[in-house]
């Protein structure tokens, strides 16, 4: 990896309304994100993680401080960077293979018919859809329509992955069969990820490293935990190593001491499935 950061945040904050009502979200985070580094963000629900992301993706700018990616200050939403979800975010009228050829054909006009054809049936066949490739979401279950969520925004060949807690809504199962979907993408990829999530054992499972966010108002980024556990990673196994339980209790102590400054509207520690 290069010693020079893909991503940065430095002193970044922000703030929503005005006056009185002003709220301060997120205040003077700093982060570096190496290429091809895994790094999974965890915190309590409303913390500001949806903001962060919002940021990195470019949906919004920060009040103070500069997010860059590459060199380059981040000013909008660019297909280099793919978000996915956590309500899938499809059209309903379209089949799988549409959803997804709807992105392709915007962000590859230029290749031939033939070739998004088959770049598409690709990443349809990399989360196991293949089967359902006709069917519209309505007919899917809530993890093969995340699967196509997926899907999609790999197709649109990102450099960097953005997951907004895309697995929160499932159940227990689906919820690990997409985790260890997304570990073999990495692996086989290496795209940058950046996952936001309020499950520490998540985090712990896919990560690289694992940052807790404290409570908000004025959230910022705690001590950065290296994740330093072998891969590929059983979830099964992983649970009884000491080292791993070492690892959750350094996130946890974080987050329930020094980052609590508020009573959590929800407790950031429920386990993987």
């Amino acid at each position: 990896m290069s010693s020079l950061p893909f991503v940065k945040l430095k002193h970044v904050s922000k703030s929503y309304g005005s006056g009185q009502q002003r709220r301060e979200v997120l205040k003077d985070l700093n982060l570096d994100i190496a290429r091809g580094e895994f790094v999974a963000i965890v915190g309590y629900s409303g913390s500001g993680k949806t903001t962060l992301m919002s940021l990195l993706a470019g949906l919004i700018r920060p009040d103070f401080g500069t997010v860059m990616m590459d060199g380059r200050e981040i000013t909008g939403p660019s297909p280099e960077r793919g978000l996915v979800f956590q309500n899938y975010s499809l059209l309903p009228w379209l089949t799988v293979f549409e959803n997804i050829a709807l992105a392709v054909d915007q962000l590859f006009p230029k290749w031939s018919k033939e070739r998004r054809r088959a770049h598409i049936e690709h990443y349809i066949a990399m989360v196991n859809l293949t089967p359902a490739r006709t069917k519209r979401p309505h007919e899917l279950s809530g993890g093969m329509r995340q699967r196509v969520s997926v899907a999609r925004t790999l197709a649109m060949n990102p450099e960097m992955l953005l997951l907004d807690e895309p697995l929160s809504a499932l159940d227990a199962l689906t919820r690990a069969t997409l985790q260890d979907e997304i570990e073999q993408i990495w692996e086989r990829d290496r795209k940058t990820v950046l996952l936001i999530t309020n499950d520490v054992d998540e985090a712990l499972l896919l990560a690289d490293r694992v940052i807790p966010l404290s409570a908000g108002p004025g959230a910022t980024l705690g001590p950065a935990v290296d994740v330093d556990l072998d891969r590929p990673r059983n979830r099964k196994t992983i649970q009884r190593d000491p080292h791993f339980k070492r690892l959750r209790n350094e996130v946890l102590d974080y987050l329930l001491g020094e980052g609590a400054r508020q009573k959590p509207r929800r407790e950031p520690w429920s386990a993987v499935a």
